[in-house]
């Protein structure tokens, strides 16, 4: 008879998960997230213009792809995410700086980049997201790997930038030239062409 292992807590997994890489916590377990070097590519050229903005408008923000976020599901079950590039208010980061890279609270700005996994960012991080209260979300479906449903027909590369308003995710999406619009980043110059530069 094999015996079930119980599911971790969100503490456990963040006493427990390996120093190296990049790990989330789903359905109890430890799972590692591989990412291809375009993906490192893109999701870097992201938090490097955010930290650009940020200094050039000296916001009061941290901006890093190392922050574990505590979410839940809509049957309860906790869950860490780790997105590829979060944006935090510097107060709240600043408040407890001995605890370790993970928040309960919301964030206020999380980019998740679209892998082969596209469930994950187009529906079960979106709701946990949502559910949390980060403020805005972009997905970045750079190789068009999502559903029609989403990016159209032809599939395109797009940005979905979800901004949470009474509780509830209002979206725009971006192509090609358009300039990407950031509730948290409203003077941001950025497009969609311009991260497909990166690939």
């Amino acid at each position: 008879m094999v015996q079930a292992t119980r599911p971790l807590t969100f503490e456990e997994f963040l006493e427990s998960r390996p120093e190296d890489g990049r790990f989330e916590l789903v359905n109890g377990e430890i799972v590692r997230i591989l990412a291809t070097r375009q993906h490192d590519n893109v999701a870097e050229f992201i938090s490097d213009t955010f930290k650009a903005e940020k200094n050039r408008l000296q916001m009061p923000f941290r901006v890093s792809g190392r922050i574990v976020v505590r979410t839940q599901t809509s049957d309860g079950r906790i869950q860490g995410r780790h997105p590829d590039v979060s944006v935090v208010d510097q107060v709240l980061w600043d408040s407890n700086p001995l605890a370790y890279s993970a928040l309960s609270e919301p964030l206020q700005l999380a980019v998740e980049v679209v892998s082969t996994n596209w469930e994950d960012d187009y529906v079960d991080k979106l709701d946990e997201y949502q559910r949390l209260g980060i403020k805005e979300y972009w997905i970045v479906d750079y190789l068009a790997i999502g559903p029609r449903s989403y990016l159209g027909n032809p599939k395109v590369p797009t940005v979905f930038v979800h901004q949470l308003v009474d509780g509830k995710y209002q979206v725009q999406s971006f192509k090609e030239s358009n300039r990407i619009i950031s509730p948290t980043f409203n003077e941001l110059q950025l497009t969609v062409e311009q991260i497909l530069e990166q690939v």
